[in-house]
């Protein structure tokens, strides 16, 4: 495919790769996503080193009880945006060091207390409370820190699958199955959730692929390949830069979808869409040309990509500033790139 976009307007990268005390995982990912440097060299080592000792990890760490939860024990989701959940999910977008005891502990904690009897992660422990958008995002948070191949993962990465298509799961309307589909949360096959008006939800769909993605293809069962070809089909058959899929209570697409921001909670946008698409092999699909020319349309004249939507003065610390040159979002952005063949530099 010819690339039919306008190049980089700058260099970001040096930007990017420069020692940041307030940012420094945006080094450690620059070096090992953009410039495919091995997880054993010594900068990338050091650049993780920093991660741990410097910005927002250290903050998030410090607010965590010695039992591994954030605020009070359970499945984590509550309060937003302060409690377990959120910070696993943190911890692992930042690049947080999956083998630190710390780190360790608050997943523990989350494997043995946020999933329902199920198997897949729930709002509140039951199956009821099981929603594509929270299993996706622990599923690639658990993954990136290290937990992949562990029994209680596995378990929540078949129920996240076989919830996409349907696989062994009775109707919500069946209440004496034994496994079902319940109307409160994901109330059938192909995305549809309670949070959409029982119509499928993008955002669900977008998480649950970014968790299936983080699967290597060698580790995924059938049931995951039969997952991740129902995520495409459905977020390919709309134009993820108009974002039109089905909207439930709204009459139009939720702004979120094209405001780019970090960390990423529920919330998703156009970019991380991009993100999961590119990472499922799809960067260089024709129906895409729309979205990537969004989001090259958004640079600044120096190749750098604005923060539009934080979730400053919820969380334990703040990241960046809205309305600032983002090195978050610049890295997302040319996650992307990288993948559609286009240019970093």
């Amino acid at each position: 495919m010819t690339t039919p976009f306008t190049l980089l307007r700058g260099d970001p990268l040096p930007w990017l790769l420069e020692p940041d005390a307030a940012n420094p995982g945006v080094r450690y990912f620059a070096l090992t996503e953009l410039l495919d440097h091995p997880r054993d060299d010594p900068d990338v080592i050091a650049a993780q080193q920093t991660i741990m000792t410097s910005g927002p990890v250290p903050t998030i760490l410090a607010a965590q009880a010695p039992a591994g939860y954030w605020v009070e024990a359970g499945p984590g989701y509550y309060p937003k945006y302060s409690g377990s959940v959120w910070q696993i999910v943190s911890l692992a977008l930042l690049g947080a060091d999956g083998h630190d005891p710390r780190v360790r502990a608050g997943c523990a904690h989350l494997l043995d207390e946020a999933r329902s009897t199920y198997g897949g992660f729930s709002v509140n422990g039951k199956p009821g409370g099981m929603i594509h958008c929270l299993q996706g995002n622990l599923v690639a948070a658990l993954i990136d820190l290290g937990w992949l191949g562990d029994e209680q993962l596995d378990a929540a990465l078949d129920w996240l699958a076989r919830s996409v298509t349907g696989e062994g799961i009775a109707p919500a309307e069946e209440q004496r199955a034994p496994v079902r589909y319940y109307r409160g949360g994901n109330s059938a096959p192909g995305f549809a959730c309670s949070a959409n008006n029982q119509l499928p939800c993008a955002w669900g769909a977008v998480k649950a692929m970014l968790g299936l993605s983080k699967v290597p293809p060698a580790a995924r069962t059938p049931a995951i390949e039969a997952a991740i070809e129902r995520g495409l089909h459905f977020l390919l058959s709309h134009d993820p830069a108009v974002a039109d899929y089905p909207m439930g209570y709204a009459t139009k697409p939720s702004q979120s979808w094209f405001r780019f921001g970090f960390p990423i909670g529920y919330v998703t946008d156009v970019l991380q869409n991009l993100e999961v698409l590119a990472a499922l092999g799809q960067a260089r699909d024709p129906r895409l040309t729309p979205a990537l020319n969004l989001l090259v349309s958004k640079q600044d004249k120096e190749g750098r990509w604005t923060m539009e939507y934080t979730y400053n003065g919820k969380t334990w610390v703040d990241i960046e500033t809205k309305g600032k040159p983002s090195k978050w979002v610049t890295l997302r952005a040319l996650r992307v790139l990288k993948h559609a063949a286009l240019p970093t530099t």
